[in-house]
């Protein structure tokens, strides 16, 4: 009878209409999500008039099209050494910015999370506010800090400064606050230290939390320039957006070169993305559900 009652629902005009609706409604979305990729993968492949001619535009036009600008990038000239330079620089600061970020956030998280001292609240509540005060505020007062520790021009005045994420610090303690805390009171009769409780027991259970908040604190990285453009002043530390800024001049913008790097330069985050998306919707979701 349930079954019977459930297949009328499903084929009633409402519910086909509704279908309709939403399907449409995420196929159009999707198309509107995919036509810069589509129109800029297309772009690489053609010249810089051809270019400056049409604008990006969705155009299989063999004639117009060429491996001219990939060549180039990956040709071993002075242009195409600087690129990968800079592709280096992003992907060493990307990796080394995600992995202390993750550690320290998911640390700072379990103490709120997991532990009961009278300050607990307020320090959350500090936390959160920060997440209120914009970058452009804090710029200024951040960069006299590194000025003062001489870490002008480095790596390490790049990554620090976003160690500690606010937003990594919530999402973690969301997440963590739907976890069992019988878990630590079992573990603490069975004997085990603090260590062996947040590394071996808590942290493998926060895997879908590790995995959004890596894409995420990834895609920041990879894709910051304001911050690095401000720290690092030598061209051989340039990161990939700051080098590939370098490439519009007033003498000369070299668009075709820029769109075939910048299409070249989004498949770590894509590579990231596809490896580790079984994991996105249980940690959006899981870490959404604790109030």
């Amino acid at each position: 009878m349930a079954k019977d009652k459930h297949r009328d629902l499903s084929h009633s005009p409402s519910h086909i209409v509704k279908s309709v609706l939403g399907t449409g409604f995420f196929v159009i979305l999707c198309a509107i999500i995919a036509f810069p990729i589509l129109a800029g993968l297309l772009a690489s492949f053609r010249p810089g008039t051809e270019l400056i001619r049409r604008g990006l535009a969705i155009d299989l036009n063999p004639t117009t099209m060429t491996l001219a600008n990939y060549k180039y990038l990956f040709g071993g000239n002075a242009d195409s050494i600087k690129y990968f330079m800079w592709y280096k620089n992003s992907l060493l600061i990307t990796l080394t910015s995600v992995v202390l970020t993750l550690i320290i956030c998911y640390f700072v998280a379990y103490g709120l999370t997991m532990y009961d001292f009278k300050l607990r609240n307020f320090l959350f509540t500090l936390v959160i506010a920060t997440m209120m005060v914009p970058f452009e505020i804090l710029m200024l007062p951040m960069y006299k800090e590194i000025i003062k520790l001489h870490l002008i021009d480095t790596y390490a005045g790049v990554i620090i400064t976003g160690l500690c994420s606010a937003s990594t610090i919530f999402f973690f303690r969301q997440y963590l606050s739907g976890l069992p805390k019988e878990l630590l009171s079992a573990a603490r009769i069975d004997g085990a230290n603090e260590y062996y409780i947040s590394v071996k027991i808590i942290l493998p259970l926060a895997k879908p939390a590790f995995a959004s908040m890596g894409i995420l604190c990834a895609m920041g990285a990879w894709n910051a320039i304001l911050w690095p453009l401000l720290v690092l002043k030598g061209a051989e530390k340039f990161t990939l957006p700051i080098g590939l800024n370098t490439l519009l001049t007033p003498y000369g913008n070299n668009y075709d070169v820029l769109i075939a790097g910048s299409m070249f330069g989004i498949l770590p985050i894509f590579i990231i993305f596809l490896l580790f998306q079984k994991y996105i919707i249980d940690g959006m979701t899981a870490g959404a559900v604790k109030g």
